[in-house]
């Protein structure tokens, strides 16, 4: 079972200059390693450099993911007590 969640994701303007947008991503809960406030993206929210839709009082999450022989990360909307708690969901579902 998946869990969907949304993540800011960066991409390349015109210019080369940084743009962030925001889309679903669909995480299995197996293969996450360790959640942690995102600080980086909270400064640029407060910056002004990320989706307007956004409320100013939003937090965010970095996910660490396993991937066969690495991981990489993602940034997720909601603080990590959050994320926990729609991960833990989709397992007592998937497991009940």
């Amino acid at each position: 079972m998946v869990v969907k969640l949304v993540e800011i994701s960066e991409e390349l303007g015109a210019g080369s200059l940084r743009k962030y947008v925001l889309r679903e991503v669909f995480v299995n809960p197996e293969h996450v390693i360790c959640l942690r406030p995102d600080e980086s993206a909270r400064r640029r929210l407060l910056e002004n450099k990320l989706p307007s839709e956004l409320d100013r009082r939003q937090e965010f999450t970095r996910i660490q993911m396993s991937s066969g022989q690495g991981g990489f990360n993602i940034t997720v909307v909601g603080t990590p007590s959050v994320v926990e708690e729609k991960l833990r969901h989709s397992r007592k579902v998937l497991r009940g």
